[in-house]
């Protein structure tokens, strides 16, 4: 398989409220997208895009509009520099709206992280992995094995 094939360019969750959808992630500092549309918020990622869509349009688009579309089997992750820039970026989440689950801490695997919920029960890893270092851009190259 070619490693071109290895990528996600597009993570779209379902939302029950876009605007408090939108208000939890603008609140947190994500920028959305000026080529949003009505009932879809996009926002630029590194290399990908966040969609904030609708959970019925988004069963809809699927081709099963009678679905019940759950979450909290993902998690989304940002790694980051170190743990002060964790706990910064998990405590922004929580000042605009997010549920804490587990606060940041060490973690068996040498690392420190924590989980939060975004208003939709999205859940999020924010952590510092220092066996992963990020480029200067923030993006994560795995290193070699």
């Amino acid at each position: 398989m070619s490693l071109s094939r290895q990528r996600i360019t597009l993570v779209t969750l379902g939302v029950a409220d876009m605007a408090r959808a939108r208000r939890f992630y603008e609140g947190w500092g994500w920028v959305p997208h000026g080529g949003s549309q009505p009932g879809v918020t996009f926002y630029q990622m590194n290399g990908a895009v966040l969609a904030l869509f609708g959970l019925g349009d988004l069963a809809a688009d699927q081709g099963r509009p009678s679905a019940a579309l759950g979450t909290g089997a993902v998690a989304l992750a940002q790694n980051c520099g170190d743990d002060a820039e964790t706990d910064a970026v998990f405590q922004a989440a929580v000042d605009a709206g997010a549920t804490a689950l587990k606060h940041p801490e060490k973690v068996f695997w040498g690392g420190y992280s924590g989980y939060f919920a975004d208003p939709d029960g999205h859940v999020w890893e924010i952590a510092t992995n220092p066996f992963w270092p990020l480029s200067r851009d923030g993006s994560l190259t795995l290193p070699p094995a």
